[in-house]
């Protein structure tokens, strides 16, 4: 009889549990990682994420935990599902190990500029890094809605072993060996979904979101190229697919970021409204940061940076943006 397989989830948010779902329905035994005991029993006395995902029962082979050494004892697999920038309090333990370790996050490190990829290479061995990236609202993967998304590694083989954990067969992983690509795809749309939520905070319509859309994807292709990486991948599910779904869907917390800031909201205001971690607001204070170190114009991408830092004022920065000199579109 085969041996049941054990993965342990670090970051006991959304997406975290939502993965947590989508490993326990496809018969893997789950350990979830809280951030504190508190959080731990909540989730545990409830029997579903509260705070997170209400509603959703977790099944009885995922069990929660706020001991990561204790959690990543003899698994087969580990996913990474925190914010980008705890990843260097949390990786170490999980330096020396064989498994896989598959980050579930999306952001750039607003002090070092390094891609998610990097972020696991500072303690992981290569063959063990595997990224998750895609199209995939928490709540929908967690309802066991159809989702389309990718698993990138150093090859395809690697990619394609990370992806054989998820077995639900509403969750399709497509496999690619461009780290640069779909880490950038998921990190940069996040900013572009700010910016189509200013424009709809301010009633521009539709068809100002579609540019943003449009010129967006320029502007990931544009540095993920000068980072190494690949323009196709831009034009898939790590891309293009997650680019539309951060800036047009309504669980966006993004572009709800952005709705926010555009009616007249202050950063942390905002964010509090939220409740959860705005990854674009960092991403962007890294991509100013990127653009100015490659010398690369990513006008859309540094206007939001502006805004939010209160350099520049949103309707200014729209106005520049149309002014700017007309040039052919590829």
């Amino acid at each position: 009889m085969t041996k049941q397989q054990t993965v342990c989830v670090i970051g006991s948010g959304s997406w975290g549990t939502a993965l947590s779902l989508v490993l326990a329905r496809s018969g893997r035994k789950v350990r979830l990682v809280a951030s504190d005991e508190e959080q731990a029993q909540a989730i545990i006395s409830a029997g579903e994420n509260k705070h997170f995902l209400p509603g959703i029962p977790l099944p009885d082979n995922l069990s929660i935990t706020s001991d990561l050494h204790a959690a990543i004892q003899d698994i087969d697999a580990c996913v990474y599902a925190l914010p980008c920038i705890a990843a260097d309090a949390f990786l170490p333990p999980l330096a020396d190990g064989q498994y896989p370790v598959i980050s579930a996050c999306k952001g750039l490190h607003p002090e070092t500029l390094i891609r998610t990829d990097e972020m696991l290479a500072k303690y992981i061995a290569p063959e063990r890094i595997a990224i998750l990236s895609g199209p995939s609202f928490a709540l929908e993967v967690a309802q066991g809605l159809p989702t389309a998304i990718t698993m990138a590694a150093q090859t395809i083989k690697l990619a394609e072993t990370a992806a054989s954990f998820f077995e639900d067969t509403n969750f399709r992983i497509y496999a690619s060996d461009d780290m640069i690509g779909v880490a950038l795809g998921g990190a940069l749309k996040n900013i572009i979904a700010i910016a189509a939520g200013m424009g709809d905070g301010l009633q521009l319509g539709h068809n100002s979101v579609a540019a943003v859309v449009t010129r967006g994807l320029s502007e990931m292709g544009r540095l993920t190229e000068a980072c190494g990486g690949r323009h196709e991948t831009l034009m898939g599910l790590s891309g293009l697919g997650d680019l539309v779904l951060t800036c047009t869907g309504s669980l966006s917390r993004n572009r709800q970021f952005g709705i926010a800031i555009a009616q007249g909201a202050g950063c942390e205001e905002a964010k509090a409204n939220i409740g959860q971690v705005v990854e674009g607001i960092r991403t962007a204070e890294a991509v100013n940061s990127m653009a100015l170190k490659l010398n690369i114009e990513l006008p859309l991408m540094q206007s939001v940076h502006s805004v939010l830092t209160g350099e520049l004022d949103i309707k200014t920065g729209i106005t520049q943006l149309m002014a700017r000199p007309e040039r052919t579109e590829v």
